[in-house]
């Protein structure tokens, strides 16, 4: 049978994570009944920790993780594959709709010879502005990162021990799990699972935030943007001659006398703004660099129960 690691990160679920446990637990007892579920807690504002402490003092099976502060999903994420050790690892959110009884399905579909198995939500169950917000969020994201960013699907998967070695082995500071592992590469493929209402709580994934998220990812995995600001340099220079070309040829032939005031203060607003732009985003790539650079660690962890 294989050791089935389950890595859930928490966040203000404290009257979730009961459930979320028995449902894990009755769900993976098809496949194995040697596991391990490891909860993060990312330091929310609620009672999580006193939950999974009382939970973790009667069940061996379940290994708790406090964080220091909170960090993030991704890095929340992270802690928790660190300290996998099964064979097969399955991240899921902790707020249930993606549902454990779908690990069943993953657990299969993996069998057939793939390294990585993703859910996919093909009927979403979340809030149209929700929904639609995350859809500009993974078109804007392909766009700006060169890659295929499918909406469907997120932290929901199977991942081999293979795949969660190569992806634990990447250090650098900016995290973001899917296109961890869609970096990594292995053999992979999606399974439609089937997505529940949020029972309990609000997304912590507000536009703030999803904004916040896409300019890491952007920046820690894409030179894209400083690509478009060239290509629009460029653009603007070839325009730049063509227009001082026509000037010239009008100054020659007599027709203009005086340089229109309009046009040079357009020509200085744009240019200003463009060559501001430009420092801007080489500022943020040079500050993301030097937050690489201090080599400070991914997370923190302020306890650890069960930890064997």
């Amino acid at each position: 049978m294989p050791y089935l690691s389950i890595v859930s990160p928490v966040y203000n679920a404290e009257k979730i994570i009961p459930a979320l446990v028995e449902r894990i637990e009755s769900s993976i007892q098809k496949i194995t009944s040697d596991y391990e579920i490891i909860l993060v807690e990312d330091c929310g504002p609620d009672n999580s920790w006193e939950v999974i402490e009382n939970i973790t003092n009667t069940n061996p099976k379940i290994i708790g993780i406090k964080l220091s502060r909170n960090f993030g999903q991704h890095y929340a994420i992270t802690a928790g594959l660190d300290h996998a050790k099964g064979d097969w690892v399955v991240v899921m959110d902790c707020d249930l709709q993606d549902q454990p009884e779908e690990i069943e399905k993953l657990y299969k579909k993996a069998q057939e010879g793939f390294d990585i198995v993703l859910g996919r939500r093909f009927d979403r169950k979340d809030r149209f502005f929700k929904k639609f917000f995350s859809k500009m969020f993974y078109r804007t994201l392909g766009y700006l990162t060169g890659s295929e960013q499918d909406e469907s699907v997120a932290n929901f998967g199977i991942y081999n021990r293979n795949v969660v070695n190569a992806v634990v082995s990447m250090r650098e500071s900016i995290r973001y799990f899917p296109t961890m592992v869609k970096w990594v590469g292995f053999k992979s493929t999606k399974v439609n699972v089937e997505h529940d209402d949020r029972n309990e709580g609000e997304s912590s994934y507000n536009l703030k935030r999803l904004i916040n998220l896409a300019l890491d990812i952007i920046l820690a995995y894409s030179d894209k943007p400083i690509r478009l600001l060239i290509k629009t340099g460029l653009f603007i220079s070839v325009i730049s001659v063509l227009v001082a070309s026509i000037y010239f040829i009008k100054w020659l032939k007599g027709d203009v006398l005086v340089l229109g005031y309009t046009s040079l203060i357009i020509s200085l607003w744009l240019l200003s703004g463009i060559i501001l732009s430009t420092l801007g985003i080489i500022g943020l790539y040079v500050g993301k660099t030097f937050e690489g650079v201090k080599n400070r660690p991914i997370y923190i962890i302020k306890k650890i129960i069960n930890n064997k």
